[in-house]
């Protein structure tokens, strides 16, 4: 797909729309899953999803063809992301408002085994909101999207020792966390 992908990414710096439109719909649900998983917060996701395939329209001929081009989509989608988030205020309160609606939403709980694995979630998706952002993307990343350390590292900025001290962190953070939560084994969350 990468080689596919820069050949798209090559047609959009040519204005091609039908590529434009192919990236588009490659990306915009992996986007915005990221997104929102890395804020918490729907009023955020879409407006960064959509300036990120916007800056992707915008700027596709500045793609230096050094990583893959979905590490250059979603650091344009992380940096959206945590603009976005620091020009809110009161954050981690909306993010707790958000996940008890969430949790509320839940419909009725069904045998056992469900409304166990729906209290799991709940708490891992409890813990994750109380991670910063930069700990939280290195997890969703990892975790949600499959990536290696290093194409973290290109998504947000960083050197790959810096992806993997936020791991340390926000795994040390978590193991404190879940137990709180009702999670008694923290590592098969």
């Amino acid at each position: 797909m990468s080689d596919d992908d820069r050949q798209l990414l090559a047609r959009v710096a040519e204005r091609d729309l039908d590529a434009y439109r192919a990236l588009y719909e490659r990306y915009f649900r992996r986007l915005f899953g990221f997104v929102f998983k890395l804020t918490r917060r729907a009023d955020v996701v879409e407006e960064a999803v959509q300036e990120t395939l916007l800056v992707v329209w915008r700027d596709a001929h500045r793609f230096d063809g050094r990583g893959r081009v979905s590490s250059w989509i979603f650091g344009i989608a992380y940096r959206r992301a945590l603009k976005r988030l620091a020009s809110e205020t009161s954050r981690v309160e909306r993010e707790r408002s958000a996940a008890r609606e969430e949790i509320r939403r839940e419909p009725q709980p069904g045998p056992e085994g469900r409304l166990h694995a729906r209290e799991r979630a709940a708490a891992v998706w409890q813990a994750l909101a109380e991670l910063s952002p930069e700990q939280r993307a290195v997890v969703e990343l990892t975790f949600y999207e499959g990536l290696s350390y290093r194409a973290i590292a290109e998504i947000v900025g960083c050197p790959v020792n810096t992806v993997k001290s936020r791991m340390f962190y926000a795994r040390q953070r978590l193991r404190d966390l879940l137990p709180a939560l009702g999670v008694g084994d923290a590592s098969s969350a």
